[in-house]
């Protein structure tokens, strides 16, 4: 017999891709249970599927950086308080981050995919599950979007929870309006420009010789971000190619207002209404 909940949650992280680096990403979560009734003649209650199994996604994989540590581009040293992953990408150049270890899921692969991350969450969460419970099946998807999106990666240093990750990320669409009338232009305009983006914040900004970390000699402009949260120091050195960096925080409502304002600034008098989604269902909206 099986039991099945269909978009149990939302994994939202970061995983390392050769040739596209940072690939923010949204997953939903279905789930199938197989097993034998207990004796409250249920396989699991949904409500511990629910609770139970969330949590050990959110755990896991959700706003963590997700690291193909058997790939021969990825070197990473474990210290005492501090994780430290060296990626290197196809065109020659690198990314560096240190963080907590908790900011990182490693991965025993050498590409991550959809499957890859089912399996292995399969694994994990089917060893804390009910003897009566003898397979587990997980199934990954992404929204259905059919509009132009865009993948981001980002770090909210102030931000008490999982979101001070300094590399974890959304896949995004984007809605705006030019006098409520939908604008085509822009969003493509918008989704172009942040493919596969890191989002920085100015503040944020440091030296490369002010990182904790021994960094090689660029071949191009490099991008460097450090800050102290409550669950560790966190620190990144990225292609600048790669990187938009922003004069405000990268929370979702501080994305919406600075794509509003940078659309308003062209627009004139046409009225502009800015809907950015942070992964799958929510988001911001500022009018201008």
């Amino acid at each position: 017999m099986k039991l099945f909940v269909r978009d149990l949650t939302v994994i939202d992280s970061t995983y390392l891709e050769a040739t596209r680096g940072f690939v923010g990403e949204s997953y939903q979560v279905d789930v199938v249970l197989d097993g034998q009734l207990n004796e409250q003649s249920m396989i699991l209650d949904f409500a511990l599927v629910k609770k139970q199994i969330k949590a050990i996604i959110d755990a896991e994989v959700d706003h963590k950086l997700l690291v193909p540590s058997l790939s021969a581009a990825c070197k990473v040293q474990a210290e005492d308080e501090r994780t430290q992953v060296d990626y290197h990408l196809n065109d020659a150049e690198l990314i560096q981050v240190k963080a907590p270890h908790e900011a990182y899921c490693l991965l025993d692969c050498e590409v991550i995919n959809e499957a890859f991350i089912a399996r292995y969450l399969e694994q994990v969460i089917l060893e804390k599950l009910p003897e009566n419970i003898s397979g587990l099946q997980i199934t990954l998807h992404p929204e259905v979007i059919n509009t132009p999106f865009y993948h981001y990666t980002h770090g909210l240093k102030k931000h008490n929870g999982n979101c001070q990750r300094i590399a974890h990320g959304h896949r995004s669409k984007i809605d705006i309006f030019i006098n409520d009338q939908y604008s085509e232009q822009w969003v493509e305009q918008w989704a172009a420009r942040w493919t596969d983006i890191y989002l920085a914040s100015e503040s944020d900004l440091i030296k490369r010789s002010d990182l904790s970390f021994i960094t090689q000699k660029p071949t191009a402009e490099v991008h460097c971000s450090a800050y102290h949260a409550p669950q560790g120091y966190f620190e990144l050195l990225m292609p600048a190619s790669r990187c938009e960096v922003l004069n405000n925080d990268t929370t979702v409502e501080e994305l919406a207002r600075f794509i509003c304002e940078t659309i308003k600034a062209e627009e004139g008098d046409n009225k502009v209404t800015v809907f950015a989604y942070e992964g799958i269902g929510k988001g911001a909206i500022v009018e201008l």
